[in-house]
Formats: structure tokens, sequence, C-alpha cells
């Protein structure tokens, strides 16, 4: 029988910072130690008490408060006598009703799909690796994670239902129900699961199991973007080429309406400035402030911030290095928040539909907004943050 491993068993070794490539010699981290790389401050390595374990419960709880969440009402609607309720399918069903299959496919994806795949995959890979076993295909399965990770949105979508609710709550009656209790326990503990995961941990974790078992796994070795010149040129190309597609979305996105509000025959469109003004006007600044601040400044901040850093390392400036890679980590952290609004617009119209008298449908801005942020987190992904340091001398 394999000997069996403990998730904080973690040896010195020797690796490539994943954001400036410095070759840092990691020492062995204790219990509630971090490493960060001397050169850009990135987080190497960050050990937490039965971190594995840890995941494995909070990713099963997690699990078990989405599938709560799912059967039962989640929120409910009633105004002058009329009243809707509505839950994750009927979310899904207004928007297909409405043409919009790809938002419902999106709100599919992010909110219940991923979350599901990357819960399912740290259970696979952990159980057996906690006992000296390992998982069949468990490299792939750990890739696969962290690709998905950053496409899981459940804290965006219960952020854009608080919104949702203080928009309304003057105008309504509103009713949580139980899917929605359960839904912030899922959000909850997930977030739990996130924090406890080190990517180099992990890895790590896995490569013993692997050597344990004499298991010869081949993988391909490529270049850092910093050697390899065709790397380079594409990654710029790559780049320019999302961030421009960005530009021509953020037009429709912000000049067409983002949903339109039918009362008694009439419609009413609203653009997303047009919902901000009418917010400030009517004395939410707060929530006005949110709404501009996730759809108008983060969208054109993170066009522009990666627009600077991409055209800097086309020409392959040496100076503010280290200001750089920190525009570059809070334009890749704050990008995906954008997609707030869009939660927001779903959630209404799914909750808000009272027939003739009051209901509420996306508007094409919705989709080009959408469009956008995935876009823009793309452009965050295919940029090189290690080509800002390319022409600075490595150091150990």
């Amino acid at each position: 029988m394999p000997k069996t491993l403990q998730n904080n068993e973690i040896y010195p070794v020797e690796i490539q910072c994943h954001e400036c490539a410095l070759t840092v010699k990691l020492p062995v981290l204790k219990e509630n130690q971090k490493a960060q790389c001397p050169r850009c401050g990135y987080t190497l390595s960050a050990i937490h008490r039965n971190a594995n374990e840890r995941i494995v419960a909070f990713a099963i709880t997690a699990l078990i408060f989405l599938l709560a969440s799912l059967p039962f009402t989640f929120l409910s609607f009633s105004a002058n006598g009329l009243e809707n309720h509505f839950n994750a399918m009927t979310s899904f069903m207004v928007l297909i009703d409405n043409n919009y299959q790809l938002l419902a496919l999106i709100e599919f994806l992010t909110i219940f799909a991923i979350p599901t795949v990357v819960l399912l995959s740290l259970i696979y890979l952990l159980i057996p690796l906690n006992k000296g076993l390992y998982p069949k295909y468990g490299g792939r399965v750990l890739a696969l994670v962290f690709k998905l990770l950053p496409w899981s949105m459940v804290e965006i979508f219960l952020i854009g239902t608080l919104v949702s609710l203080i928009k309304i709550i003057s105008m309504a009656d509103i009713a949580l129900g139980l899917s929605f209790y359960a839904f912030i326990l899922f959000t909850l503990s997930m977030t739990l699961v996130v924090l406890y995961i080190d990517k180099r941990a992990l890895y790590q974790l896995l490569a013993k199991v692997e050597k344990a078992h004499n298991i010869e796994i081949h993988q391909s070795h490529t270049k850092v973007a910093q050697e390899d010149p065709i790397k380079q040129a594409l990654s710029v190309q790559k780049t320019w080429a999302l961030l421009l597609t960005a530009v021509v979305l953020y037009i429709p996105a912000n000049t067409l309406p983002i949903m339109t509000t039918h009362f008694w025959g009439q419609d009413d469109p609203s653009t997303i400035i047009g919902g901000v003004i009418l917010l400030w006007n009517l004395g939410s600044y707060p929530i006005a402030t949110i709404i501009f601040i996730a759809s108008v400044v983060i969208p054109v901040a993170k066009i522009l911030v990666l627009a600077w850093l991409n055209y800097s390392v086309q020409k392959q400036s040496d100076r503010l290095s280290l200001e750089r890679i920190k525009w570059y980590r809070m334009a890749e952290f704050v990008g995906r928040w954008s997609m707030v609004d869009v939660f927001v617009v779903i959630i209404l119209a799914s909750l808000i539909q009272l027939g003739p008298a009051m209901s509420i449908t996306p508007g094409a801005a919705t989709l080009a907004f959408s469009g956008l942020v995935i876009v823009t987190m793309l452009a965050a992904m295919s940029f090189e943050p290690q080509l800002i340091w390319k022409n600075i001398k490595n150091y150990e």
C-alpha cells in the first residue's frame, strides 16, 4: 500500500514565478505561511491547515446547497394584487422565451454548470490524493479546474440579486424563498473552497503521488513567453484583437437598451446610463454608483489598462515594471465583476413577469455587454505578464 501523503508536506522546490518568470527557490512552508515572489510580489504559495480536507468538505457542502437552491422559490414579487415567483428554471425559461438563448446559456454556465464541474473535480482529485492514491487523468482534471475557476460567478450573481432587490423594494413587496437562502450558503461554501485552494501545493501533491506510484506523466515543457518570440508575438496580437472587439462591443452595450419595461401596453426602454441617471434622481445613490462603476468605469478602465500594458510589452519597455504588474492584477481581478449588471437584468426579467400589467425583458445591450465582459476577460488571460519583465535580468 502506498504511503498516505499529508497535504502540508511541502518540500523545498525551485519554481518559476507565473507573473515575472523569476526563478525562485521556495523554502519549506509551514501552516498559515505564504511565499511571495521577491521581484513582483506574486503569491507563489499559501499553506493552510488541513487545506485539502477543508476543500473537500466545503465542496460537498456547496453541492448540497446548490441542489437545494434549484427546486424551491428564489424570490417572489407582488404589486397591485398581482404576484410572481421564480426559481432557477423560471429564469432560464424567461430568457429562452424572449429569444435570449445565449444569455440563458451564459447564466447556466457561470452560475451552475461551471461551479458544479469545479466542485466535483476537486472532490474527485482530493479524496484519493489525500489517501496517497492517484486519480486517473489527475493532471488534466486539475488543469481544467484552474481554467474554469475564473468563469465561476456565483458571488457576482448574489451581488446582482441584492442590487436588484434594492432597485425594486420600494415599488413592490418582495419575499425571499428557500432557494435564496440556500444560494447564499452555496456562495459562501464555494468562496471558502476557492480561498483554500493553493495551485502549487495541489500540483506538488499530485506529482508526489505520481512518483510514489511510479507513474510517468509525459508533459510538454513549453518555453515561457519571455524566451519564445513566437508566443510573445501571438500573445500581443491576440490581446490587440480582443481589445478591439471589446471596443466594438462597448458601443452597442452602452447605446442600445439593456432592458425594456412593459407597463399596460407601453414600452419603456432603458440604457445603462439611463438607468444610472434614473436611480440617481430617485435618490438611490449607492446603487447608481455601483452600477456606474461596474458597467461604465470598469470596462473602460480595463480596456485602457490592457491596451497600455500590451503596447508597453510590444515596445519592450523596461520602465515601471512593478507598477504595470499591479495594474495588470487589478484589471484581471475587477473585470469579471462587470457581469453584475447583466445578472441584475436577468433577475429583474425573471422576477417581474406580471403579464400585460407589468413585465421586464432584456434588451439587446445585455447580450452586447455580456460579450464585452467575456472578451475583456479573455484579453486579460491572453496577455502574458511575464513580458513586462522581459528586459530585466533574472536573479535569484
